[in-house]
Order: C-alpha cells, then structure tokens, then sequence
C-alpha cells in the first residue's frame, strides 16, 4: 500500500507506526549513526507503481528510512510525496546492477551510480536489522 504523505495525516501516520513502528528517537539515531538513506535514483518500478512517478523524462528520486519493524520508501513526484511501507517479514533485496527491493507483489530498482555506492553501510545496516527482526522468530531448535 502506498499513502500519499505530501501533508500530515494522522491516520496514516498511525497506520505506518502500526505496521513498521515508531520512529527511532534522536539517541538511537546517533548510535545507529544514522537511520536514513541518501536520495537513490529510481531505475524502473512495477507496473502498480509507475503512475507514482514523473510522467515526463525527468529523474525520479527515492530514499529510505529505517524503522524497528521495518523500512519506509519515500518516492518524491514533482511536490508530492509517497510512501511506502514494507514490515520486514515482507521484505525482500536483491542484489543485481544496483539494487532491487520487493515487497507486496511490488518492486522498485534503484540505479547503480555514486549516490548508491555512498548508501552501501545504510544497505548494510538494513541488513543486519532485518536478521535481527528474523532472529526473533526463529523457531527451529
């Protein structure tokens, strides 16, 4: 699902809290050393998610955002803003000629260039959050 969060909705505020949590507080924050994404250049999208982009042949711009259930895309259109939130359990990367990630039957590719080479430790922190996430659910002996 993707809201539209160009203004503040409490609604969809509490939605995305609900599914991938609150925030990290500023503390948190300075020991992560951080919990956002650079801005990534979007290479190509799934069908359900091409009318989110620019229509015209401009660049279209996203970043990410780390949360303790799991990650918020935000896609930038022109003056609006959209989000997407994917809870861990649904979350899937790959890792082919930059970045893939899919998640509820969608998917968004990020371009390989310098911006997407200086988010590498962000991808890297993902990671790591994501098997802690799985850890807690392991229940094989």
């Amino acid at each position: 699902m993707i809201l539209d969060t160009t203004y503040t909705n409490k609604k969809h505020d509490k939605l995305i809290n609900d599914l991938v949590g609150k925030s990290y507080s500023l503390i948190q924050t300075i020991k992560m050393k951080g919990i956002g994404s650079k801005r990534m250049i979007i290479d190509a999208v799934s069908p359900n998610l091409e009318h989110y982009l620019n229509t015209v042949s401009a660049v279209n711009y996203a970043n990410l955002e780390l949360r303790p259930s799991g990650l918020l895309i935000r896609i930038n259109k022109g003056l609006q803003t959209f989000t997407w939130p994917i809870p861990f359990y649904q979350l899937v990367i790959y890792k082919n000629d930059g970045s893939s990630i899919h998640a509820q039957g969608l998917f968004i590719h990020f371009r390989r260039n310098t911006t997407f080479k200086e988010n590498k430790a962000f991808f890297a922190k993902l990671l790591d959050e994501k098997i802690k996430y799985d850890a807690q659910y392991n229940f094989q002996p």
